[in-house]
């Protein structure tokens, strides 16, 4: 056998003992007449030494020795007379009796440390080798493990997983497709599926109540930290179920999550939000609740004080930054080139400062210290505090309030790592309209219910009513990132019918595209609904990270490509010919 033990499992209670082991070399110190070796696998690291009584073999192999060299060593477990308290191996070393090279080892790029000296594409190109990184064994140790509870727990619910299949009809309503062609069927095209929907909805049509999955998906969209082409969601669907039986289920996976991933505990239910008052008090649909700073409208305090800027603006608000009225004016000027960036997207920035010497604010000499006082109180502020408003359009504005107020949590420190705040946000408008195209499009996916109570809405053809229709859909959200999303289905095939009409289908169109869900479900469908998590951001926000891409063995970069196949990449003119296709 190649090893009796691992690198990270021998203690003081294995003294005397005689060990094989075998692993990479993570560095080597030579004193002289001792050699010290670190040698590494998954597990940890055990300290090998060679001395002036080590066979004449072992110490003329340690001379040739380097870093990643994969050895093979035997030797007597002994104690350590220098511990290192820091290693759990610390308290002994290998004094090593036979050592054989099994694979030389080239320099690597960069140091296999923790901290590494390799740059993010450098580390990126040479991926097998940032993984043998304690970073990231431990992200995909947590991710396994995560996967592990998962199933345990919905198993434990009379979950059946249930695999869906990969090459599947394109049905561009949404993010964009990764499309496959046939060979054998040439001049058509396999999609990649976004997510399993129409699939795990038929499996509730033909009568397996409880699905999940935990499945890669594939998204042609463009990418950022919490965002890959391909991912991977925990995907689920229960059939006889209403809003609060989804919620419920799996606000406990997710407290089961916590408790046996984390050991951390939540004893009371999660607090739930509306989509109106996440973008009133938060202006995101997903916000971080960790830490308060709601927005607050003022639009009726500023408004025909002839400061033309806020006379014209259809929405003023603000957020209230707590013990901030000593920002100096650089600070501040700062900050107004900050919201001005096109990711926030404000024109300016007024500030109020609530000093020792009263309300001081940058437009003074439009507003009275009564008109700077009703502000002051409508933000809940108080001596100390910053003031910041910003105006526009509304719903624009109530965002750039939500990405400033998210700006300052995370310069003050609020966004504190380690701690959660989980958030249920519900409500969600149905349905969207898009000024370019003239047409509304679905604001989750085209089998989202609309609300029982917002059915007469939804049957109109009144512009303004359908887009005041609430969807039966829910997000789970967690540290101001959207963890999962779903929502009671259309079970009914008439209201499937109305809804790929609302989106401005032809009926042939529809058919087309959704005949075979449409005409499921005048088979016996029953009332449904679902949900899908994130599986690579639930993983990194337990990591205590916010990219996903240590999560994940083999990601992609910020160009969707894997640098180290260097793929994406051309076929040759014979796989062109057999497919059909021209370039």
């Amino acid at each position: 056998m190649y090893r009796t033990h691992t690198c990270g499992e021998l203690r003081l209670t294995h003294k005397g003992e005689q060990v094989t082991l075998a692993g990479w070399i993570q560095r080597i110190r030579n004193l002289g007449g001792m050699t010290f070796i670190d040698l590494r696998d998954r597990y940890g690291i055990t300290q090998l030494t060679v001395n002036e009584d080590s066979p004449a073999d072992v110490k003329a192999i340690a001379h040739t020795l380097g870093r990643e060299f994969v050895i093979q060593v035997a030797g007597t477990v002994m104690e350590r007379s220098s511990k290192n308290a820091k290693m759990p191996t610390g308290d002994i070393e290998i004094a090593i009796s036979t050592c054989r090279i099994l694979n030389a080892a080239d320099t690597p790029p960069f140091t296999i440390e923790d901290e590494s000296d390799g740059g993010e594409d450098l580390r990126a190109r040479f991926r097998y080798l940032d993984l043998r990184r304690n970073p990231l064994q431990s992200a995909l140790k947590l991710r396994h493990r995560m996967a592990q509870e998962v199933r345990k727990y919905l198993d434990s619910q009379h979950f059946l997983e249930i695999e869906t299949p990969f090459l599947i009809k394109s049905t561009p309503e949404g993010a964009r497709d990764f499309v496959v062609p046939s060979r054998m069927n040439q001049g058509e095209f396999y999609a990649l599926p976004q997510s399993p929907q129409t699939f795990k909805q038929l499996l509730m049509v033909s009568g397996y109540d409880r699905y999940f999955q935990i499945v890669r998906c594939f998204r042609d969209e463009d990418l950022r930290a919490d965002r890959q082409p391909e991912f991977t969601q925990i995907d689920c669907e229960m059939a006889f179920v209403e809003r609060e039986d989804i919620l419920q289920t799996f606000e406990e996976l997710a407290k089961y999550l916590f408790k046996n991933v984390l050991d951390v505990e939540f004893t009371d239910a999660f607090p739930r939000m509306s989509y109106a008052d996440a973008m009133q008090y938060y202006g995101s649909d997903k916000p971080d609740i960790r830490f308060d700073m709601r927005i607050a409208e003022v639009t009726d305090v500023v408004k025909g004080k002839n400061f033309a800027v806020f006379d014209d603006a259809e929405y003023t608000g603000g957020i209230c930054v707590q013990n901030c009225a000593g920002y100096t004016r650089k600070q501040l000027d700062e900050l107004t080139e900050w919201v001005k960036r096109p990711q926030v997207g404000a024109k300016g920035l007024v500030y109020i400062r609530w000093t020792d010497e009263g309300l001081k604010s940058s437009v003074d000499k439009f507003y009275t210290p009564d008109d700077l006082t009703r502000i002051a109180a409508r933000h809940g502020a108080k001596q100390g505090d910053l003031i910041l408003l910003l105006c526009g359009e509304k719903k624009k504005t109530q965002e750039a309030l939500g990405t400033l107020r998210i700006e300052m949590g995370t310069r003050l420190g609020l966004r504190k790592s380690g701690t959660f705040a989980p958030l249920w946000v519900y409500d969600f408008p149905l349905l969207e309209w898009d000024n370019e195209t003239q047409r509304f499009y679905a604001m989750h996916h085209p089998f989202t219910s609309p609300k029982p109570e917002d059915l007469e809405k939804f049957n109109s053809n009144d512009k303004n009513l359908l887009a005041q229709v609430n969807a039966n859909a829910y997000d789970f959200v967690l540290n101001g990132t959207e963890i999962g999303g779903g929502s009671i289905r259309i079970h009914d095939s008439k209201v499937q019918q109305r809804m790929f009409e609302v989106l401005g289908f032809s009926p042939e169109e529809a058919n087309y595209k959704f005949g075979f869900i449409i005409n499921a479900f005048k088979y016996g469908a029953p009332p449904h609904g679902g949900i899908a998590f994130g599986f690579d951001r639930w993983c990194a926000l337990f990591g205590g990270q916010e990219t996903i891409r240590d999560f994940i063995a083999f990601p992609k970069n910020n160009a969707g490509r894997d640098v180290m196949l260097d793929a994406p990449s051309k076929i040759d003119e014979a796989q062109l010919k057999e497919l059909g296709l021209k370039v």
